[in-house]
């Protein structure tokens, strides 16, 4: 198996689980995503995973395609209905080459912190803005860390407990890299099953840095999909960056 870093691990690692883990309602997302592209043109989707976004918008007839770092990935999706008809190339969201211009471009879910260093998060949003067309869009959803969630820099908790099984999370903290680096654990009669992972946060103001050293800017941030304001109380947000 590879490692953290390598854009294949996270598939490796939560492919054969990941919609039945992590369910998630596409439908607040993809309404807006479309809303952005009314009179049609391609649209990119970065990290498409099983196509949990991407299919349904494709079933609005959006043109939509993606990058994926992981083949197993990939072929979830491509199990799915509509799922065979979207192309995806498969590698690293940050350098990948494809053929532009799209209209929009769009990241969910937290994955751009599946890169795990700031430069390689600069270079996805460069990587981004190679292949948008003048006025292009990229729309990014994220997480805003909670270091409050931390006893000198770690966390342990149970996520769930049944009289057959535990499901832990432990979680180390590094606030210099800004990363965190997880280890969720399945305790059952199977024996012991790891999830690992490891995510570097930003704050919105250095996405907003980050998009600026790629010849965006940011014109919209809101809390959700709904367009909820974005307050300092968000613990997450939706952020609309255009090419300039």
């Amino acid at each position: 198996m590879s490692g953290f870093g390598d854009p294949a691990f996270f598939g490796e690692c939560y492919a054969h689980e990941y919609d039945e883990r992590h369910p998630l309602d596409p439908a607040p997302a993809v309404e807006f995503l479309a809303g952005l592209v009314p009179d049609g043109g391609r649209v990119l989707e970065l990290a498409i995973g099983t196509g949990r976004v991407a299919v349904p918008l494709a079933r609005r007839g959006v043109a939509v395609e993606g990058i994926e770092g992981s083949a197993a990935m990939v072929g979830r999706m491509r199990a799915k209905p509509g799922g065979e008809a979207i192309p995806a190339v498969v590698g690293d969201m940050a350098d990948v080459e494809v053929t532009g211009p799209f209209r929009l471009a769009y990241l969910v879910y937290n994955t751009l912190f599946n890169l795990t260093s700031q430069e390689r998060q600069i270079d996805c949003f460069r990587n981004v803005a190679k292949i948008l067309e003048p006025g292009g869009l990229f729309v990014i959803e994220c997480f805003i860390q909670d270091l409050t969630e931390f006893d000198r820099h770690q966390l342990v908790a149970t996520r769930a407990l049944a009289e057959n099984s535990v499901d832990m999370e432990f979680q180390l903290h590094d606030p210099v890299g800004q990363t965190v680096t997880y280890q969720r654990v399945t305790f059952d009669a199977r024996g012991t099953t790891l999830r690992p992972l490891l995510l570097r946060y930003c704050w919105p103001s250095e996405l907003d840095l980050m998009a600026r050293l790629a010849g965006m800017r940011l014109r919209e941030r809101y809390d959700d999909w709904d367009r909820t304001p974005f307050t300092a109380a968000s613990r997450r947000h939706v952020s609309v960056y255009e090419r300039l």
